[in-house]
């Protein structure tokens, strides 16, 4: 008689590269596109005298962004993932929703924020919860710390007055429906 090795997935820390890749892949992508929003907002309130209030606000925000995607620019060279074929997409959606947002007002700005922020939050902690139990711990720590900046945007944007905005539940569930379409893409292509 004759036995076979059979090879049993056993329970526990699984790292899984390919899962690793897409995460880095459509945060990275999440996390340029966050830039272009607020670069896109600071465009039509900086040349106004009145908005410099929330022109400081965005360029905060835009900082955070920008580091975080310099940490997603890191692993890409490090070889954790490619990024999206689809960043001038996202280079232009991001810009042209921040400056559309900005044109109707500080508040559907900030509504934008708050809906973005709300989506990434989510993203976020499944990323977090899932990379802890492969084992990635760094990555998982890294990926806390991000989603709590992100929630310290979408705070300050309910603060300023985001669901006050014209128009909030149809802007929100737009924005909303289309950052989750972004990140189902993005994390494929």
């Amino acid at each position: 008689m004759s036995f076979q090795r059979r090879h049993v997935r056993r329970p526990g820390r699984v790292r899984d590269p390919r899962r690793i890749e897409q995460m880095v892949r459509v945060d990275h992508a999440g996390e340029y596109g966050a830039v272009r929003i607020y670069r896109g907002q600071r465009a039509v309130f900086k040349i106004q005298p009145s908005k410099t209030r929330i022109t400081r606000q965005l360029e905060h925000m835009e900082a955070d962004e920008q580091h975080h995607l310099d940490a997603f620019d890191d692993h890409i060279r490090d070889g954790l993932a490619r990024p999206t074929f689809l960043a001038p997409a996202w280079d232009a959606a991001g810009f042209l929703l921040g400056a559309a947002t900005a044109l109707i007002g500080e508040r559907a700005a900030h509504a934008c924020t708050e809906a973005v922020e709300t989506v990434i939050e989510g993203h976020y902690d499944r990323q977090v919860k899932e990379l802890r139990i492969m084992g990635e711990t760094r990555l998982a720590d890294q990926f806390a710390q991000f989603q709590a900046e992100e929630v310290a945007h979408k705070d300050l944007a309910v603060d300023e007055g985001a669901k006050q905005a014209l128009g909030y539940p149809i802007l929100s569930a737009a924005i909303t429906a289309g950052c989750h379409a972004a990140i189902a893409v993005s994390e494929r292509i």
